[in-house]
Order: C-alpha cells, then sequence, then structure tokens
C-alpha cells in the first residue's frame, strides 16, 4: 500500500473506531438523514453529534448536502466496500501466516515410536 493508501486506512479506520459513529454511519446507509434528526437519536449534544458527521466525512464515509436550513448526511457505500477490501486483505495476510506457523508445527513435531 502506497502513503496515501496507509493514511486513508488511518482515517477509515479511526472513523469507524467510535461506536457513535458506526451506529451515524447505519443509520445514513438505510437513508438519508437530516444531522438534527441524527443528534434527536442520540444522548448528547447537536454539536457532539456534528463533531461525529465531521469525522465520517472527513474519512469520505459519508457526504453531506444542504436542503434550506437542513444538513443531510448521506452513507458512501463505496467508501463501506473499500473498508471490506481492506479488511479482506488484512484477513489474507493473517490467514497466510496462521497457515505457515501450522506448517512448521506440523515439520517439528516428532515422530511417535
Amino acid at each position: 500500500m502506497t502513503e496515501t493508501d496507509e493514511d486513508r486506512a488511518d482515517a477509515l479506520f479511526h472513523a469507524l473506531s467510535d461506536r457513535t459513529r458506526r451506529d451515524i454511519m447505519r443509520r445514513v446507509l438505510v437513508g438519508e438523514h437530516s444531522v438534527s434528526a441524527l443528534a434527536a437519536k442520540y444522548d448528547m449534544s447537536f454539536a457532539a453529534v456534528q463533531k461525529h458527521v465531521a469525522v465520517l466525512e472527513k474519512a469520505g464515509l459519508l457526504t453531506k448536502r444542504r436542503q434550506g436550513r437542513e444538513q443531510l448526511a448521506a452513507g458512501d457505500v463505496a467508501a463501506v466496500r473499500s473498508v471490506a477490501s481492506m479488511l479482506g486483505e488484512l484477513e489474507q495476510v493473517w490467514r497466510g501466516r496462521i497457515g505457515r506457523i501450522d506448517d512448521l508445527l506440523a515439520s517439528e513435531q516428532l515422530p511417535k515410536d
């Protein structure tokens, strides 16, 4: 992965590391929501929810648009798929490592008499 790819992965995983942000993502992937409607779902201030939305937007996981006085947030399915792809790549790396460990352990076992 390039340095830019690594930076993007850091931003994506940081954004998804928070429970509230993951919940916001679940909501906006189903459909567009106003930020104020999202804020009403959580026991925190409107400003706190705005900050969560901003982190998700900066990571490219959601987009915002204005409609009158409202800011509407929508999930970016392609960005979520890129996260899934990154996780798939990491899984393959770890499966390869585990396979090599299994091979090493099998080759080091002593024959039983």
